[in-house]
């Protein structure tokens, strides 16, 4: 389970990228870099993690699901995601 600090610096990331991303698209197509690098370094998408959005881990992410394959496999175990069963042969 990742730190709560570390799921919140996500949470703001995502608030940032969303607030500059007219910005940023004006900017790149102007190609007017020198403004573009004013811009917060939060403000680029490249800067966020696919992380779960239960424990927060971003390794081993399903982004079909928007969780981590630990998480998954104990919801699919429990029978709590829909149409997918364990495979056993």
């Amino acid at each position: 389970m990742a730190k709560e600090s570390v799921k919140a610096r996500q949470k703001k990331r995502e608030k940032i990228v969303l607030k500059y991303a007219r910005k940023r698209k004006i900017l790149k197509e102007s190609k007017n870099y020198k403004l573009l690098q004013k811009l917060p370094r939060d403000a680029s998408p490249v800067r966020l993690r696919n992380r779960c959005s239960i424990t927060g881990r971003c390794r081993g992410y399903m982004r079909l699901f928007g969780i981590s394959r630990i998480v998954f496999r104990n919801m699919v175990a429990q029978g709590l995601i829909p149409g997918v069963k364990k495979a056993s042969w």
